[in-house]
């Protein structure tokens, strides 16, 4: 055992440069994360001078944009001749095709026609959509349609990525240096791979309920720390701030606090202490199930008519109760015409037609009725008894005595 570890000690340590070989082509000034565009002037080409296979990519368009790709297809057709690419679009079916032809020399190029067709359909402008052909460019289509399960909610997480007449929006693009467009149930996307890679992070972080505002906060922090060559190889953690979601309990609304307050003194009012809530007894069972709406349809026994049959009960019901409503409004229009004093009996009249017995307020206005005879009767007296005093003063002017009164009343005057 000794003499292999002297014999290990006497190889030393282990060459690992022994079989590399040197690379003439590799040098330090060669920039391998720099994307060349495909030519064939400077010797770019397939083996064999063409591809072996036609590959085709189709996607389908909505129909509100068929008017607009009518109008542009013709600068497509010319965008992708020059790459040798063919198109087609089909109007009957509403699809868009592409496809490679015996021409077409670089065989990513078909990728990118691909990528063209799909932000076409995805409402992109066409000249914005074009510049997908550069190699500079790469895009991305998020989905967001089915991270947000209630609509309204997934509309206002939308709008909110989209912010005030766009504002977040064209701030996310200046920081990312991407073009982004909020259509439908997507958001595309156009840029660097890292600039797509921080919008979708930030889609998809705003449709998790994390505001984007916050990572617009953080990438403006990271665009700075950028600057200063000395951070280069250190943590930036502990310069991006963090947010951290919490829990807080909401307060009630005003409307419902006012009520609670109301509710609590009412029963302070009429049982001269605040109610105090009754604790319920224990007990393991669970509650009785409610019965379905099949079952009270069963109960009822509507569950075995017929669809019409269901719909003339319903009309019948609906008549009914038009009716009361009807009669209600009735009778509220009638006791403007009773006597206040008999308001009280014609309430309680009410009150007992409604609570299903057979008396009704007929009673109440009857005498209503003969209350209103005796005030006639009395306003009638009185006009009567007037009338019979302005005749006895005319006959007095009649026979002279009226003025004979007025005579000596003066007289008494001037002896005074």
């Amino acid at each position: 055992m000794s003499n292999i570890v002297e014999a290990t000690q006497e190889k030393g340590a282990k060459n690992h440069n022994k079989y590399r070989r040197d690379k003439p082509w590799d040098n330090p000034d060669i920039d391998h994360w720099s994307v060349s565009p495909w030519d064939e002037t400077t010797g770019d080409n397939l083996p064999g001078g063409r591809l072996l296979e036609e590959s085709s990519f189709a996607t389908l368009f909505p129909k509100y944009r068929e008017k607009y790709l009518r109008e542009v297809w013709p600068l497509i057709t010319r965008s992708l001749d020059k790459v040798k690419i063919a198109c087609e679009l089909n109007l009957v079916e509403g699809s868009m095709t592409v496809r490679t032809t015996r021409k077409t020399s670089d065989p990513y190029v078909i990728l990118k026609a691909r990528d063209l067709i799909k932000l076409l359909a995805r409402s992109i402008p066409a000249p914005q959509a074009l510049k997908i052909l550069n190699d500079e460019y790469n895009c991305e289509i998020i989905k967001i349609g089915g991270l947000v399960r209630n609509k309204e909610r997934f509309v206002k997480r939308r709008q909110r990525l989209i912010g005030p007449d766009g504002a977040t929006l064209k701030a996310l693009e200046l920081l990312t240096q991407c073009y982004i467009l909020v259509q439908g149930n997507t958001v595309s996307v156009m840029g660097t791979h890292k600039g797509i890679k921080q919008t979708r992070m930030v889609v998809l972080e705003c449709m998790n309920n994390i505001h984007p505002v916050y990572n617009i906060k953080r990438l403006m922090i990271m665009r700075e720390l950028e600057k200063d060559p000395k951070l280069q190889n250190e943590s930036w953690e502990r310069f991006l701030p963090t947010f951290k979601k919490k829990n807080v309990q909401r307060r009630k609304p005003h409307q419902l606090v006012e009520e609670s307050k109301k509710a609590s003194e009412s029963a302070a009012a009429a049982g001269g202490k605040a109610a105090v809530k009754k604790k319920k007894s224990y007990t393991p069972f669970p509650p009785a199930q409610q019965p379905s709406k099949i079952d009270l349809q069963l109960e009822s026994g509507e569950y075995f008519l017929s669809e019409r049959q269901r719909k003339a009960k319903k009309l019948a019901e609906k008549q009914q109760a038009s009716v009361e409503k009807t009669n209600e409004k009735r009778r509220a229009r009638e006791r403007e015409f009773i006597h206040p004093s008999l308001l009280k009996d014609a309430d309680e009249g009410d009150v007992v037609e409604k609570s299903g017995e057979k008396e009704t307020n007929e009673e109440a206005y009857d005498d209503a009725g003969a209350d209103m005879e005796r005030l006639v009767g009395k306003f009638a007296k009185k006009k009567r008894k007037a009338s019979e005093e302005k005749s006895g003063d005319d006959d007095e002017d009649v026979l002279g005595l009226k003025d004979t009164k007025k005579k000596r009343k003066k007289d008494k005057k001037r002896k005074d």
